[in-house]
């Protein structure tokens, strides 16, 4: 893919978010899928249970999550980022589950192409996005900060731009559900990884990355992509001598090659060896050569300036990276 600041990459973005070429060209990665698994999807279903809790992540397209995320008690249940309709409205029915909501990350159609399908099988169904992201089909728009309850389940809409300009992170409150808080992602952060910066500066990605790094330790990050294994092959290349990264990496290769999802991931996990969140780390300094570099002359710990500085290339190194796996 062409570097986020060309022409090149500024038109076929434009293209793919704005017009529904984008959904088109979602739609033939559905069919790839569909033709690749059948009804099976990459990853085997599996849910988490917890007292009150139960999530499924459903797996969509080629490598994308959706969630269904259910309220035992009262039977509620909301959805989050449905790229398509038709898989997470064949679980539901096995369920006998009527949705109470979707929830929707961000734009992209690989977390909203499902949305008016959704409204259409579940006439007056609420679909809610995050403001200024001008998300497909929405009925809902949410401010930053902004709480909405279904059921027990109580979610705050955590503005986290970079990704897009106007992503949403979900944070659902555990304690009344006798479980950890959980972080909904979308494409903001990665097990191991974060989101590629499209449309804000990579200043304005590292605040949001800060905002959700000082969520509990223990908080459980459901991401909207199985990307664990190539994330955490590049946090082994770019910070060789964590070993949290390479046993994490192990992990992750036993789970895929079971078709077992790597989600959930916690807070206090990825601190340990996300590169994303290390940016005023000195082995990720080093790493990168940025010590002594004439033109980024680094502090340890830097400013947000330079921390934005090492976010946007470690970025560029992870966009251009050759994966051996």
């Amino acid at each position: 893919m062409p570097k986020a600041g060309s022409c090149l990459f500024k038109i076929g973005y434009f293209l793919y978010t704005r017009t529904r070429f984008g959904r088109y060209y979602h739609g033939k990665d559905v069919a790839k899928a569909r033709e690749k698994y059948n009804e099976d999807g990459h990853t085997i279903i599996e849910p988490t249970m917890f007292d009150k809790l139960e999530i499924t992540p459903i797996p969509v397209a080629l490598d994308n999550y959706a969630y269904i995320v259910m309220d035992t008690e009262s039977n509620t249940c909301v959805v989050i980022d449905v790229g398509d309709e038709e898989a997470i409205i064949r679980f539901l029915d096995r369920m006998n589950v009527t949705p109470a909501a979707v929830l929707t990350t961000h734009k992209h159609w690989d977390h909203s192409a499902g949305n008016a399908g959704m409204r259409q099988r579940y006439p007056g169904l609420r679909v809610y996005g995050g403001f200024g992201d001008c998300v497909p089909d929405v009925t809902h728009t949410l401010q930053d900060i902004e709480q909405v309850k279904f059921g027990m389940l109580n979610f705050t809409a955590i503005h986290t731009p970079g990704h897009t300009v106007g992503h949403v992170s979900y944070l659902l409150d555990g304690v009344s559900l006798g479980a950890p808080d959980c972080l909904f992602s979308g494409d903001h952060l990665f097990l191991g990884g974060c989101g590629r910066i499209f449309e804000t500066p990579a200043l304005k990605m590292l605040k949001s990355l800060d905002v959700v790094s000082r969520l509990k330790k223990d908080t459980l990050v459901w991401p909207g992509h199985e990307y664990a294994l190539n994330n955490l092959e590049f946090a082994c290349a770019v910070d060789p001598d964590n070993t949290e990264a390479q046993e994490k990496y192990e992990w992750a290769k036993q789970k895929r090659e079971r078709r077992l999802t790597t989600c959930p991931t916690t807070i206090g996990d990825e601190l340990k060896y996300n590169p994303f969140l290390r940016t005023d780390q000195e082995s990720i300094l080093k790493s990168l050569s940025l010590q002594s570099s004439d033109d980024l002359t680094m502090l340890v710990p830097p400013d947000d300036d330079n921390r934005a500085r090492i976010l946007e290339e470690l970025r560029e190194r992870k966009d251009n990276f050759k994966y051996i796996q």
